[in-house]
């Protein structure tokens, strides 16, 4: 039996959105499954060199945990996975390889989940433990992950663009970035947030001119960017630039949105293409 699948890279918070929105994008990991070859674990694209080949990948490690769950065992196989989403850059590189996981697991141990996007989501929240991580990776377009409630899923506005801005030196574990945000936070930025999250919806769906101002936000960017100082100098040029400019997940990597800057640099930061996806995961079997 063989599988093969594919999981966009995502963007969440997108400023205002904290721990709720997310935005699926254009690059892709794609994993391939052979029960009917030697076992084993390869890797080709971003990170082959420093992921584990020994089967304590996450996505190994989420196929196993997957088959647990149902009372089930998986049967050798080969894995093979081709990584455009960078590692640890806030692009949904821990999520894709969960939403991996799950499907590819789903499909080979025959549970159909894979035909269920709510029930992946379900699984694949659960392992992750962000819902709005793993939103957009299996639902695609512009999702909303309620805390006590199923994703909302928005279709984004055809003119919506945008890159994404990598650092080479800065590095941001996800658990720092999380421990350095307070407690609590004032009355008056959580009302802040509140307004122009709800802008954010209508400029990603309906106005994207809207942008430049719909991204701000008063609740965790500001506290993440002085954890990156040379990140931050970019953030506040393109900010001066009118670009519509947000820290992508965690960070460090930043999300802007059209007009972008043009080339494959900026300020010292590498320039991806990662436009907006409409495509959440897919199953090829």
């Amino acid at each position: 039996m063989r599988v093969t699948a594919s999981v966009p890279a995502t963007s969440a918070n997108l400023g205002p959105g904290f721990d709720s929105f997310g935005l699926a994008l254009s690059i892709r990991n794609v994993a391939t499954v052979d029960t009917g070859v030697a076992p084993g674990v390869s890797w080709e694209g971003e990170g082959s060199d420093a992921l584990p080949t020994d089967g304590s990948d996450l996505l190994s490690r989420t196929m196993t945990a997957v088959a647990d769950r149902m009372g089930e065992r998986l049967p050798p196989l080969a894995l093979h996975g081709e990584n455009a989403i960078p590692l640890a850059r806030g692009l949904g590189s821990s999520s894709a390889a969960i939403v991996l996981g799950v499907v590819l697991a789903s499909s080979v141990l025959d549970l159909g989940l894979e035909g269920e996007p709510d029930s992946v989501f379900a699984l694949a929240a659960a392992l992750e433990g962000h819902p709005d991580n793993v939103a957009p990776a299996i639902h695609g377009g512009v999702t909303v992950a309620l805390p006590d409630g199923p994703v909302r899923r928005f279709t984004p506005h055809p003119d919506v663009r945008s890159v994404t801005l990598i650092v080479p030196s800065a590095q941001l574990l996800t658990a720092d970035a999380r421990a350095a945000l307070p407690d609590m936070v004032p009355l008056a930025d959580a009302v802040f947030n509140l307004a122009h999250a709800a802008l954010l919806v209508e400029a990603l769906t309906r106005a994207p001119e809207l942008l430049p101002s719909a991204v701000r936000d008063r609740i965790h960017q500001d506290t993440r960017l002085a954890l990156v100082p040379e990140v931050r100098e970019i953030f506040d040029e393109l900010q001066r630039e009118g670009v519509a400019v947000c820290v992508s997940g965690a960070g460090p990597s930043l999300l802007a949105f059209g007009p972008t800057p043009a080339g494959d640099t900026f300020g010292g930061a590498r320039i991806i293409v990662t436009q907006v996806s409409d495509e959440g995961f897919t199953v090829d079997a």
